[in-house]
């Protein structure tokens, strides 16, 4: 399950990056034995999420080689959780109600030689836990206050699947760095990794991939040549649609610095002479047996002008991505 929680959003892969191992209702013996058999079949790294050092330090014997993060480290068991840690030389959990209980355990653990902490502000419930990841953000970057100045973590457990995607969309945009879920549903995960991609997406800078030639399928010269922009969302979109309608294409790609279709019509980076100069260079017409180019049809005023000075027959296709596998088994001819 976990191997397949992994998808292709934009050109970029993204999915989970740790399996947590709850020690509850586990004894050591059962425990060890959990998380050896976890560790052989995946190659993430290894959250032990287990407050009993007794139960703890068995399973930790099995994966110290690969540095799972342990814990949590409570007022009770810090010292003998430290102990675990500093022996393994493996990063550790640090749980406490309030941000001063936080700061005292992990100025404890650093005098016992324990610098890799992570946070967990354990929130009474959700609001308590944006205030604290807040309140822990601003201390350490804003006031420069170094024993908070640690990756956080938050456990987004609830009654639902859907209550607990809500819970883990909210702390991600709150400054959450590791986000512990009981849900392996591909429904609930997506938005998720959706969210983090965007948030760490620079919009400064253009998504944008390279103005080339694509294959779609195995496309031969009886092949529809669609026309798109650089910009890597439209792209994807238009490429997945195009893979769903299971016809073998060719995508011409312009360069639009990383711009939409309207954006780049707009702002004069998608013109005729644009248009024509790109499917020139990329040679598919040398590839197909017809001279058909099909543009996006937020752009059919482009049409005859892109006809009269390429001498190509152009058809405006759909406005929207979501109709071109209609669009092309109904509508396509290359004859």
């Amino acid at each position: 399950a976990i191997g397949k929680l992994h998808f292709l959003r934009v050109g970029e892969e993204i999915g989970v990056n740790f399996v947590a191992v709850d020690c509850e209702k586990f004894d050591a013996a059962c425990y060890a034995s959990a998380v050896k058999r976890v560790s052989t079949g995946t190659d993430l790294p290894i959250i032990l999420a287990c407050s009993d050092p007794a139960i703890l330090a068995p399973a930790l014997e099995t994966v110290a080689d690969r540095r799972p993060l342990i814990g949590p480290a409570i007022e009770a068991n810090w010292e003998a959780m430290a102990e675990l840690a500093g022996k393994h030389h493996v990063p550790l959990v640090v749980r406490a109600n309030t941000l001063d209980g936080l700061c005292a355990l992990s100025e404890n653990l650093k005098e016992k030689g324990v610098e890799d902490l992570v946070l967990d502000p354990a929130g009474a419930d959700l609001v308590d836990t944006i205030t604290k990841l807040t309140e822990l953000r601003r201390l350490a970057l804003e006031k420069v206050f170094r024993p908070l100045g640690h990756p956080t973590l938050v456990h987004a457990t609830s009654d639902t699947p859907d209550e607990e995607a809500a819970t883990a969309a909210a702390v991600i945009c709150r400054y959450a760095g590791i986000v512990i879920m009981d849900s392996t549903e591909p429904s609930h995960l997506l938005p998720l990794l959706t969210i983090r991609q965007n948030i760490y997406t620079d919009p400064q800078v253009p998504n944008a991939i390279e103005a080339k030639l694509y294959e779609i399928g195995a496309p031969g010269p009886d092949a529809p040549v669609l026309l798109t922009t650089n910009f890597a969302l439209t792209y994807f979109t238009v490429a997945g649609e195009v893979e769903n309608s299971r016809v073998p294409s060719y995508i011409s790609v312009v360069d639009t610095e990383g711009l939409g279709v309207l954006n780049a019509y707009a702002d004069d980076k998608l013109s005729a002479e644009k248009v024509i100069k790109a499917v020139q260079e990329q040679g598919v017409m040398d590839k197909v047996k017809h001279n058909r180019l099909i543009i996006p049809g937020l752009v059919a005023v482009m049409r005859m002008e892109i006809q009269e000075d390429s001498g190509w027959e152009v058809i405006v296709g759909p406005e929207d991505a979501a109709g071109i596998p209609h669009f092309l088994k109904t509508e396509w001819n290359s004859n």
